[in-house]
């Protein structure tokens, strides 16, 4: 009897406790179920961070090299240097070609100011040929005047001396009928010869009237000439004086020129655009490089990301702001703080489930797999206050979401 109670015991006790560990497993499975899903987590998760290649924009011998693989350099420190002296001399020959273009304007500027006076002083001469031209026509109509005054002085004189010829001609007959005296007909002797030599001196005057005026007349051309002169110099000197606007023109790119030799100047120094840490550094000092050809790579040590994936059954309970515990296999034990910054949208489709994207129509691949896995996106936390010596480039994580 005392057995039988004994064993009923013991089966009743194993019942409750099988009952126990069943109603314990199915708790904790409920809490673990719950945990998961408003508490997503996932060690598919890399620590990630912006990186950028460090090449020159010019080329050279690298004659100083700052850093060595796997420094810490801070912004603004000098990351290496390339030989300065070809663009020094460069920048030196484009000032001195500056110089020298605003050496060649105030030439121009000297040359086109003495053209232009040339201008005026040809203006003046036209302006005082014109005056000569007039005073030589006056002088022509004087001389005409004069010429017109002489013959009616001529023809006057000439009608006197006949006056005079006829006069004495008509009393030498009657002097010998002693129908007039000899004083009458010697005082007309005596004015016929006066009233000759008048004639002979109008016609003198007409002469001389005549020449001044065919003097005058060769004054007036040669005016004339001497004002077609001034004229054609005038001209000739417009067409001399010259621009400074293809000169002027040239400054833009003689500026150009010395802002791109001072430009390449300041790229033969090349330094940190930001904290960083220098990373596969293969060269060393005395090495020529290219333009565009990467030396080394900066990884940007301000920011940090664990960019974990996610299955898309839990980016329903995933949204940006959210705080989130990141950890790190370099150091496992300690959690680090971090927030979603951004959820990813896209990622490539699995030819092996759907097929490949053409460019007509998608390629859809016939299958029978039974199991069809969940695609995974990429979530971004970012690491709040990240230790610069513990976080490295793709180091493996693990990414908890905590919510809001």
């Amino acid at each position: 009897m005392d057995l039988d109670t004994a064993s009923t015991s013991r089966r009743t006790v194993s019942r409750l406790l099988s009952v126990a560990i069943v109603i314990s497993t199915v708790a904790l499975g409920s809490v673990v179920l719950s945990q998961t899903t408003h508490y997503p987590r996932t060690d598919d998760a890399a620590v990630l961070a912006n990186f950028i290649g460090i090449a020159p924009q010019v080329e050279g011998r690298i004659v100083r090299l700052n850093v060595r693989d796997n420094q810490s350099v801070r912004q603004g420190d000098l990351l290496f240097e390339i030989d300065e002296r070809p663009f020094r001399y460069a920048l030196e020959m484009a000032l001195s070609e500056q110089a020298a273009l605003e050496g060649q304007i105030q030439d121009e500027q000297r040359r086109i100011a003495a053209l232009v006076s040339a201008v005026s002083v040809a203006r003046a001469t036209i302006q005082g040929s014109e005056a000569d031209i007039n005073r030589s026509a006056a002088a022509v109509d004087q001389a005409r005047a004069d010429v017109a005054n002489a013959a009616q002085g001529v023809e006057r004189t000439k009608a006197e001396w006949e006056y005079a010829n006829n006069n004495l001609h008509r009393l030498e007959p009657l002097l010998a009928k002693q129908f007039v005296t000899v004083d009458q007909v010697d005082r007309a002797r005596s004015l016929e010869i006066v009233q000759a030599e008048a004639v002979k001196q109008a016609e003198s005057q007409l002469r001389l009237a005549q020449a001044g005026l065919t003097s005058a007349i060769a004054q007036h051309e040669q005016s004339g000439a001497a004002l077609e002169q001034s004229k054609a110099q005038h001209e000739q000197a417009q067409h001399a004086v010259t621009t400074l606007e293809p000169l002027v023109n040239q400054r833009g790119a003689r500026a150009a020129a010395v802002e791109t030799a001072r430009y390449n100047l300041d790229n033969s120094r090349v330094y940190s655009p930001f904290d960083a840490r220098v990373t596969n550094l293969t060269i060393s000092e005395g090495a020529y490089a290219h333009v565009g050809q990467q030396i080394f790579t900066l990884i940007d040590a301000r920011i940090w990301w664990a960019v974990a994936n996610f299955r898309e059954g839990q980016l329903q309970h995933i949204a940006p702001g959210m705080r989130a515990d990141v950890y790190v296999m370099s150091k496992p034990n300690v959690r680090f703080s971090g927030v979603v910054d951004s959820i990813g949208f896209g990622v490539t489709p699995d030819p092996d489930v759907f097929g490949n994207f053409g460019s007509t129509l998608p390629d859809a691949q016939r299958t029978l797999n039974w199991v069809h896995l969940a695609s995974r996106f990429p979530v971004r936390v970012r690491v709040i206050d990240p230790p610069a010596e513990l976080f490295r480039l793709s180091e493996t994580a693990v990414v908890v979401i905590r919510g809001r």
